[in-house]
């Protein structure tokens, strides 16, 4: 009688509460690798954005650039200031997606297109007309000669020698120069879009109430500058110790140390060859100020004041040591 085969006896398994252990551990790499991926997907993505923006950004500031140059030279001024003005919103409206670089061309090409319309204005202003000039008398002998009075600064001083960023190396339209502790002061119907110099200024206080065109302040020491609405760019270059209360589209300051800047600025303020410098909100008022701001063309409800860039600075992952903000209970309030 033939024997039935034995069973057959599968091997032993392991037990089955390790099985799962692998698989969770290459779900969760394969997690971790698609989250990779998606990241670089949406970095790519976001970089050919900035690309294309950056693009549209040269195209049409080269056209709006040549449009300003061409109506220069035609001597078509007001238009050409229009389109200049436009030249520059385009350029505050861009700068969050702009490389330094590219904002500092920008701000360059306006700043010169300003000091071109300056000079065209001034070459197209009629001249004087000739007459003659009645001879001084003699005075009688044994008279005292009158002493002379001390010249004051006046709008349309003429700056110090060599003309700072900007400026086309003619005199100002308007502004002071020379001065020291001085009270100078400048109304609405004097600065009306005027492009104003301050240079060489020494402990003096200077309050420019009205809208002006541009402003530049240069070599100043120990002065206070309290300005209205300024409709374009504020250049401060080679102050020190000073206090400075400015509302503009664009600020840059250079070769500057020591001084507060209070501001309201509708692109990022822009720093180079500064220390210690710092940034409060835009904070003086008086009567008429609104009106100014109406035509100065400035976003109130829009103020970057402390974004502010320094071209000495390329880190990213520390902040400048050349600027900082004023902490509150140290701003000032009152001006006046």
């Amino acid at each position: 009688k033939m024997e039935a085969p034995a069973a057959f006896v599968a091997p032993a398994q392991p037990e089955a509460a390790a099985a799962p252990v692998l698989p969770q551990r290459l779900q969760r790499r394969e997690a971790e690798r698609q989250q990779g991926v998606e990241r670089q997907r949406q970095k790519k993505e976001a970089q050919v954005v900035k690309e294309e923006q950056s693009e549209f950004f040269v195209a049409a500031f080269a056209r709006e650039r040549e449009a300003v140059e061409a109506l220069l030279a035609a001597g078509s001024l007001e238009e050409a200031a229009a389109r200049l003005q436009g030249l520059q919103k385009l350029l505050t409206e861009s700068v969050r997606f702009l490389a330094p670089y590219e904002v500092r061309q920008g701000q360059e090409a306006v700043a010169r297109l300003q000091g071109d319309l300056a000079a065209r204005r001034q070459q197209l202003q009629p001249k004087k007309k000739f007459a003659f000039r009645a001879l001084k008398k003699e005075a009688p002998p044994g008279s005292e000669p009158r002493p002379a009075e001390p010249a004051r600064p006046a709008a349309a001083a003429t700056p110090g020698p060599g003309p700072a960023e900007g400026e086309a190396g003619g005199p100002p339209l308007c502004g002071f120069s020379r001065a020291e502790d001085e009270e100078l002061e400048l109304g609405p119907a004097e600065l009306l879009q005027r492009d104003v110099v301050l240079s060489e200024l020494r402990g003096c206080r200077v309050r420019l109430r009205g809208n002006a065109n541009t402003l530049r302040v240069r070599d100043c020491r120990g002065c206070t500058v309290l300005c209205g609405p300024v409709s374009t760019s504020v250049l401060v270059d080679g102050c020190s110790d000073c206090l400075l209360v400015l509302a503009c589209q664009q600020l840059r300051t250079h070769r500057t140390r020591d001084s507060r800047f209070y501001v309201q600025v509708t692109s990022r303020a822009v720093i180079e060859g500064c220390t210690k410098v710092s940034f409060a909100p835009y904070t003086w008022s008086y009567p008429g100020m609104e009106r100014d701001f109406e035509s100065s063309g400035l976003d109130r409800n829009r103020n970057n004041w402390k974004v502010v860039d320094d071209f000495d600075w390329l880190a990213t992952d520390k902040p400048s040591p050349n600027w900082s903000l004023i902490p509150e209970q140290e701003r000032i309030s009152c001006w006046d």
